[in-house]
């Protein structure tokens, strides 16, 4: 067992804010912690997760009292932990993400991705939260996802509208005022700035220059009066956040690739903390045209490729959580992944989609919305995907039932592999590995055919016809013989897989397993971000 590739320490860089102590402090979703990191080494100081109160964070500031106040995207809390250590919560609503505090200590967030809104919170986070620009049935999108944000020196709110490509700025009102009804013909909201692609963040510098960031890569400096905007310099794509040290020095986050840098005078980025796979889930292994294994690996963000002998990254592939309705679907936010020919099955809970793509064109070429897709692969003629909001095993192409989650027999489908003719499916609940035979397309009654696995992910079929299973509750992957329900271990001491928040999947960090055209087996450590190879014996 070897590890051929190795990601990033930090599972995504989102939000990021420096603290009274110096240090800063990074927001990241799909690690669910804040990370405090010593700005000059990139040493991690401390990791503020679910044990201290903070869950899936993407955004945080620190209030004028020293307290650190955070957003929970995909729970809808803002979290809140004074210099003492004492967490208290307040609920808005999911997709609540950027935050920022006004210059006389007003608190402020606004809904983006998974919500649309701008609102004043109670800094104690006590009274209820007051509607600045607020979402309606009939306008469910009245910003079009304003992210993260910062207060000008004319005391408006400004930040940049993602799906628009703008940048803007927002009269907030004065306590008590209600919620504007025509935002963006009232004077409340004023356009700024025109002609990005995903900006991602605004914030002014210590000088008065407002800085935008684009995920493209782009740095923007603005000039906030008249609109004109010069590039500073280019990056690598993804970036998500900055912010400014006590001496105006610039750092910078990025979410796809999870590093951290340091923006010098010159436009170059030192590095403060190195990126890499930053959530490493579902592997698939085509064969190259040398005849090489190459290893794809979902990486949320990105689906990406390495050499399965080398380890060597190749090709990334962006994944986009925001669909335009104009053009054609492009990839989801990758999470599993499995081979179908020359092409790959991606499905992704938190992109809402399965999805049949081309890796040599980039394009999908079937697109299936669905609400909790956790796996698919390929069987017969149709996509069979495990998803838990459809509640149980169905067929992509007409939602039929294959295997319903009954809450008696099977309350949570992950793992999926097929000869051909037979499907087995993985339950991660109960550990249960279910036969499934069919006629046609209609599945005969399922039969178990062994137990006890735990929390099972990624599976495939080794090259002499046992299953692999990845028991991520364990640390280890075992092979279970399909003719006795016989369970055996392949390798164990394996990190655990990471677990989610109340109300997410179960699998939320997928560990991912493949068995190549070469016969090695591939797997991923989701915790650790890192994809090993087991050569075959």
């Amino acid at each position: 067992m070897r590890v051929i590739a190795k990601g990033a320490p930090i599972h995504g860089a989102n939000g990021i804010n420096f603290g009274p102590d110096g240090n800063l402090y990074i927001a990241s979703v799909a690690g669910r912690e804040i990370i405090v990191m010593n700005k000059l080494n990139g040493k991690i100081i401390k990791r503020l997760g679910p044990d201290q109160g903070v869950d899936v964070p993407d955004d945080l500031v620190f209030g004028p009292d020293g307290s650190l106040y955070w957003t929970e995207i995909l729970i809808g809390n803002v979290g809140r932990m004074t210099p003492e250590g004492v967490v208290t919560k307040q609920f808005l609503a999911p997709g609540v993400n950027p935050i920022t505090f006004s210059p006389d200590g007003r608190l402020f967030v606004g809904l983006c991705f998974l919500g649309d809104g701008l609102y004043e919170l109670d800094p104690e986070l006590i009274a209820p939260p007051r509607p600045i620009i607020e979402a309606t049935p009939a306008n469910p999108y009245p910003l079009g996802f304003l992210n993260a944000f910062n207060f000008g020196p004319d005391g408006r709110l400004y930040g940049p509208v993602f799906a628009a490509g703008l940048v803007i700025s927002v009269d907030v009102g004065a306590l008590g005022d209600p919620p504007s009804p025509s935002p963006w013909t009232d004077g409340t909201i004023q356009v700024v700035a025109t002609g990005f692609t995903y900006p991602a963040a605004a914030k002014f510098a210590p000088n008065g220059q407002l800085i935008v960031v684009d995920q493209t890569g782009e740095v923007f400096s603005v000039n906030h009066l008249t609109g004109d905007k010069t590039v500073i310099t280019t990056l690598e794509d993804g970036l998500d956040n900055l912010a400014f040290d006590s001496g105006g020095r610039m750092y910078i986050s990025n979410a796809d690739h999870g590093w951290i840098v340091q923006l010098l005078p010159s436009g170059q980025g030192r590095t403060i903390s190195i990126g890499g796979m930053i959530n490493a889930q579902g592997v698939a292994v085509l064969q190259g045209p040398d005849g090489k294994d190459v290893v794809f690996v979902a990486d949320l963000f990105r689906l990406r490729t390495f050499n399965g002998l080398t380890g060597k990254t190749g090709v990334n592939y962006k994944g986009h959580l925001v669909q335009s309705p104009l053009s054609p679907p492009s990839m989801t936010m990758p999470q599993t992944v499995s081979p179908d020919g020359e092409n790959l099955i991606i499905s992704s809970w938190f992109g809402s989609a399965v999805q049949l793509w081309n890796p040599e064109t980039d394009q999908v070429l079937e697109h299936y919305p669905m609400p909790v897709p956790v796996n698919a692969i390929r069987f017969q003629d149709d996509i069979v995907v495990a998803d838990l909001g459809l509640g149980g095993v169905v067929w992509a192409s007409d939602f039929s039932m294959i295997l319903p989650m009954d809450g008696v027999n099977v309350f949570a489908p992950s793992g999926l592999v097929t000869n051909g003719d037979i499907l087995w499916v993985a339950d991660w609940a109960t550990g249960i590995v279910w036969q499934i035979a069919f006629d046609g397309k209609t599945p005969q009654a399922p039969v178990p055919v062994a137990f006890g696995v735990a929390n099972p992910e990624g599976m495939a079929m080794d090259i002499d016809g046992s299953l692999l299973i990845m028991e991520a509750g364990a640390g280890r992957i075992s092979r279970i013989d399909p003719a006795t329900g016989a369970v055996s271990v392949v390798v164990d001491g394996l990190t655990p897989g990471l677990q989610g928040p109340a109300g997410a999947p179960p699998t939320w960090g997928f560990d991912g397993l493949a068995v190549g055209p070469s016969g090695a087996i591939y797997f991923t450590d989701n915790a650790n971000s890192a994809l090993y190879r087991i050569w075959p014996r």
